[in-house]
């Protein structure tokens, strides 16, 4: 009975902790409340968010994240994501209190007894005293944890947290009072799920309405829905920077250093029946041990270095081999015969899937291509003038090495029925028509462990690129920052607008570069700061507070967008408006009035299977009666019109036991709707004040 109790008190203090947890993340509440002095976090509707407060909050996340990913590392992104979390949290917390204070919420001591001896124990209870294997809540174990001499003191606290989970739950009963189900509501969903249609379908795109130049976009277009929609452009406080990067790449001397290295290793790795430890001890990859590869796991250099070499034999070290800015050193185990390999090149010409004439031009270049190889021309020549794949392009087309499954499917099925030397195509993908050319085959696969080291830039390579950043900021103070960049012809990078705590374009998640951009004003130039693969200056170029985000050319070009489909759309409708009331519900005649336009026609359609009906007709094809054709419609990339043939119900359907089963469930949803949108509109229309200084 001792250890039973001595383990009872551990779980209820355990539980506290936990049962806290989840209020706080789940609910976002503390229900200690934030009291106190100190230096502020924020504020929430004029209440204070003390910052020790916010930073406990924090810690425990940062505590659970390290629990479920101990490998994982705290990059500058998951900090930020962390920090983000815990603040959200916090407000969530107050704005939820202010809530319950609010509509008078309280709970007696009696409801809490109740509650703990009913059916329904609050979860705290559920969670860690319900017998695993039945499923039950084991009362005799609770009883004797709560009536525990040692349990006395925390048990008050156990109570507060019941007596604050209560009250939440008088909260969502009394807004789910609001959530009803109406018949309507209830015969849509149960057509949804159960009805059969058969109907036509036409959908007439943007284009038809005629040419962009018809529908010009005035600039004052622009800035009227700009002015009419911004509440669309809310977005947090932004800064931009213009910067000069100096790369920090390993020099000749550095790779020199690791090749050396690795062959200093090659007597040990040799000698060593411990191939597991020796790679664990030493290379930069802990999962290259007993590896298989094919030539597609290497650079074309290194596979010609490795399987070329005359090493192929148990116990042999080839290497060190460098290979994508790397050093690899490779002890053989074996070599089998088994997944092939093989390499190509290809000339590519891409076309518009949607526009025939494109694509007749990419057949045109294709057989003008055949025939200059035909006459003799070199594959490689052509594929660097010709080809429209300019990364392959600069090495003749050349692709490398790949197996099965790196490819498309259609690429694939050529290349690995050609031998080499020959030449295949045009072969038609979703990239475009490629000609192809199989330059090399390899079945071989080679069993190995090896020792992998990446190439990094030496400490003295990284103080010579830092020194060499220092003298660009030196001059940048004291001449501007344009001209040192001219004077030196270093090119200067602008970010564009980015968050806080977002991502800052071409650089990526830096907490360290995010925190001078909002800590100082325009113009203000930062120390050398540390980037992926270097260093770099900044210079604070732009500064935005307003909340929305700004008319940038950006923004007039989704605008511009969205009005000029606003405008074909609006053509479209006056058009099918007047085809209606001519042909009827002739969906044939109507749409031989458009150029290209067809009807889709389908039989037994299900709504809630997946199928490849336009989801805009298919809402407006549920409020059709049989026989009845639709009003022009909104679709994804124009205006369309339903004709609903016939609606049936799935054989077998009991519709008035489906509409009983169903009742229930919709109101759930809705419930659960309703109190996401009303807590998500008290966040919206509170006072939020984020004073943090990540």
């Amino acid at each position: 009975m001792t250890k039973l109790r001595d383990k009872t008190h551990l779980v209820l203090y355990t539980l506290l902790a936990a049962f806290l947890a989840l209020i706080v993340f789940e609910w976002g509440m503390n229900f200690n409340g934030i009291t106190g002095g100190g230096v502020l976090a924020g504020k929430v509707n004029g209440r204070a968010v003390e910052y020790r407060q916010y930073q406990e909050v924090y810690d425990n996340l940062v505590e659970n994240f390290r629990r479920n990913a101990p490998d994982a590392e705290i990059t500058d992104q998951v900090e930020l994501q962390l920090h983000d979390r815990a603040w959200n949290a916090v407000v969530d917390q107050l704005l939820l209190e202010e809530q319950l204070e609010r509509f008078d919420i309280t709970v007696s001591g009696e409801e809490i007894l109740a509650s703990v001896e009913g059916s329904d124990p609050p979860m705290i209870i559920r969670q860690n005293f319900t017998d695993p294997q039945t499923g039950e809540l084991d009362r005799e174990r609770f009883e004797q944890a709560r009536m525990a001499p040692e349990n006395r003191e925390i048990w008050p606290q156990v109570e507060e947290i019941i007596r604050q989970e209560l009250k939440v739950r008088k909260l969502k009963q009394m807004l789910s009072m609001s959530a009803t189900v109406t018949e309507k509501e209830l015969d849509e969903l149960v057509a949804r799920e159960f009805a059969v249609w058969n109907a036509g379908f036409l959908a007439v795109p943007y284009a038809a309405a005629g040419s962009q130049e018809m529908f010009a976009v005035t600039d004052s277009e622009i800035r009227s829905y700009y002015q009419e929609h911004r509440e669309l452009f809310r977005q947090a406080p932004t800064r931009s920077l213009a910067y000069v990067v100096f790369p920090a790449a390993p020099t000749a001397r550095d790779s020199m250093s690791v090749k050396t290295e690795l062959e200093g290793l090659v007597p040990g790795f040799t000698e060593t029946e411990d191939d597991s430890s020796f790679v664990s001890l030493q290379s930069d990859r802990s999962t290259t041990f007993d590896q298989r590869y094919t030539r597609a796991d290497f650079s074309p250099d290194a596979a010609h270095e490795v399987f070329g070499s005359g090493k192929l034999e148990a116990g042999k070290v080839i290497g060190p081999v460098a290979d994508r800015g790397a050093y690899r050193l490779i002890k053989v185990n074996a070599l089998e015969k088994g997944e092939l390999a093989v390499r190509a090149s290809h000339i590519l010409f891409r076309f518009d899937g949607g526009d025939p004439a494109s694509r007749e031009r990419a057949v045109a270049k294709a057989a003008e291509i055949r025939r200059k190889l035909a006459a003799g021309s070199a594959f490689a020549d052509l594929a660097s003038s010709y080809s429209e794949d300019p990364g392959s392009a600069r090495n003749g087309g050349d692709l490398g090495w790949f197996a099965k499954g790196a490819m498309v499917a259609p690429f694939e099925e050529a290349a690995f029925a050609m031998s080499p030397g020959s030449v295949s195509g045009p072969v038609e993908t979703p990239f475009g028509l490629h000609i192809i050319k199989v330059t090399g085959r390899d079945d071989r696969v080679l069993v190995a462990s090896e020792v992998v080291r990446d190439i990094r830039p030496s400490g003295t390579t990284l103080e010579s690129v830092r020194r060499t950043a220092t003298e660009f900021l030196i001059d940048a103070e004291d001449n501007g920052f344009d001209e040192a960049a001219a004077s030196r012809q270093l090119d200067i990078v602008e970010t564009g607008h980015f968050t806080r705590t977002g991502m800052i374009p071409a650089i990526g998640f830096n907490n360290q570069v995010s925190r001078f951009a909002f800590e100082h004003s325009e113009g203000k130039l930062s120390d050398v700061l540390e980037v992926q693969g270097g260093f770099a200056v900044f210079n604070v170029t732009g500064k935005n507070t307003s909340g929305y985000r700004t008319l940038d050319d950006q923004l007039r070009q989704r605008i511009e967008s969205i009005l000029l489909q606003e405008k074909q759309g609006d053509a479209l409708e006056t058009e099918l408006e007047a085809l209606l009331a001519k042909h009827g519900n002739d969906l044939d005649a109507i749409a031989a009035e458009f150029d290209g336009a067809s009807v889709e026609r389908r039989n037994e359609l299900q709504l809630n299977r997946e199928n490849a009906v336009d989801p805009y007709l298919a809402e407006a094809m549920t409020g059709l009666e049989p026989g009845a054709v639709s009003r022009p419609v909104e679709t994804s990339n124009g205006r369309g019109v339903v004709f609903l043939v016939s609606r049936e119900w799935l054989e077998g359907s009991d519709i008035p036991e489906e509409r009983e089963q169903l009742k229930p469930l919709l109101l759930q949803a809705k419930t659960q709707q309703l109190l996401q949108d009303y807590f998500e509109g008290i966040r919206q229309t509170a006072d939020i004040e984020d004073m943090r200084k990540l």
